[in-house]
């Protein structure tokens, strides 16, 4: 092989000149090479419509068919899969060293868990629409409770943890038992209804394993994000994956906001879309001409689209079009939330997500978002017979006292 071949041999930069390729391709991680090796379809996107329709293919080391998901912009930050549990039978078991979230997307079954010495199994039931935390570690195993195959969807922490210590054999098959956060009681997986402010920024939050169904469950109002906007964090087997579930009320829409890459939203009710842009296209994308450089996501239920799918700050929008309010899960997967994420402990932070950008925030409020949004709106609720419920004043601006209009709506 020729000396000067740059990619074999290092050589020394000349005067005036940088050392390396300067552009170069972005290597696979391990946990890319872990998808990669397991032999099924590994999903990348900026979303789906429904993970109904992804292709799934037989999974040895589940017992099922299934799919990787990696969502534009969760690289690195967290992973998801869909798994089905065959008709009448059920998934190998399994324990590993990362967090797992499971949303039941169809059928019905039950979980068994166990710590390693744990004489008992407890076992718990579900169906379409529950939500529940599979301890860290801890033996599991999905049963399927019916003829045909259900589908699990599932989050977890796996690139976390493959992309430090790039070993399998450790991920799935340490003996420990982290019995502070899973040490077998009776009612561990007992749905609790009980609403608390989260200790960092006092949200509405509510400390249970399991929820029966997360498509009925109350939430309580929050309005942060819409006039009658509800909103609930569950804090699930004291992990550091961070989720919650909201609903936008029947003919209302969330305001546009802004921030960094790891929010995947799923559809549990209704159906909508989504328009994701970098804020570099600034407040108006449309109104300036740059309409083809946003992104938009449709879905229904257990359709999903990443928030901010690319690096940086990314606008995004939510839109319901159906006669049913938009209920829709938020995943983040580990200490990437604004109320989670490194910094120097103590310091002040604040609700930027809910602040309108001429306070400081990164909201846009409705009377400064692209006229052309409200238009569309409208016009998709009026194909499926709904009607909106925006008020005009919140589309007025600010009246001539300098006061905010609709509650700073």
């Amino acid at each position: 092989m020729p000396h000067d071949e740059v990619s074999k041999h290092w050589h020394e930069p000349k005067a005036g000149e940088n050392a390396g390729f300067g552009k170069f391709p972005r290597p696979a991680m391990p946990y890319d090479r872990f998808m990669e090796a397991e032999g099924v379809p590994v999903y990348r996107s900026i979303g789906c419509r429904t993970v109904l329709d992804l292709p799934l293919a037989p999974w040895k080391r589940q017992g099922g068919r299934g799919t990787y998901i990696q969502l534009y912009g969760t690289e690195g930050l967290w992973g998801m899969y869909v798994v089905e549990v065959p008709a009448g039978g059920a998934l190998n078991i399994e324990r590993h060293l990362y967090e797992k979230n499971v949303l039941v997307v169809e059928g019905r079954g039950s979980t068994e868990v166990w710590q390693e010495g744990q004489a008992k199994k407890q076992t718990f039931e579900w169906q379409k629409g529950s939500l529940f935390s599979v301890p860290l570690n801890a033996f599991h195993r999905f049963v399927n409770a019916t003829n045909s195959p259900a589908l699990l969807l599932c989050g977890t922490t796996a690139p976390n943890i493959f992309n430090l210590v790039d070993n399998p054999h450790f991920v799935f098959n340490t003996p420990y038992n982290f019995s502070e956060r899973y040490a077998g009681t009776e009612d561990y997986f007992k749905p609790s209804d009980d609403v608390e402010p989260d200790p960092v920024r006092g949200l509405a939050m509510r400390r249970t394993n399991f929820i029966p169904d997360v498509i009925a469950t109350e939430l309580p109002l929050d309005n942060r994000r819409s006039p009658g906007y509800r909103r609930i964090e569950p804090y699930m087997a004291g992990q550091r994956f961070y989720l919650w579930i909201g609903q936008h009320e029947t003919g209302r829409y969330s305001k546009a906001h802004k921030h960094a890459s790891a929010a995947i939203l799923i559809c549990l009710k209704g159906k909508g879309y989504t328009y994701t842009w970098p804020e570099q296209l600034g407040e108006r994308p449309w109104e300036a001409g740059k309409a083809l450089h946003v992104q938009r996501q449709d879905y229904e239920f257990g359709g999903m689209v990443s928030a901010a799918p690319m690096s940086g700050d990314w606008f995004h929008q939510h839109f319901g079009v159906s006669r049913d309010p938009l209920r829709l899960t938020a995943w983040f997967g580990a200490n990437n939330s604004r109320a989670r994420k490194p910094g120097l402990p103590g310091e002040k932070t604040s609700d930027m997500g809910a602040i309108d950008i001429k306070k400081g925030g990164s909201a846009i409020p409705y009377h400064e978002e692209d006229p052309y949004l409200r238009k569309e709106f409208e016009k998709y609720l009026a194909e499926d017979g709904a009607k909106t419920r925006m008020e005009p004043k919140w589309y007025e601006g600010p009246s001539t006292d300098g006061s905010e209009p609709g509650n700073d709506f």
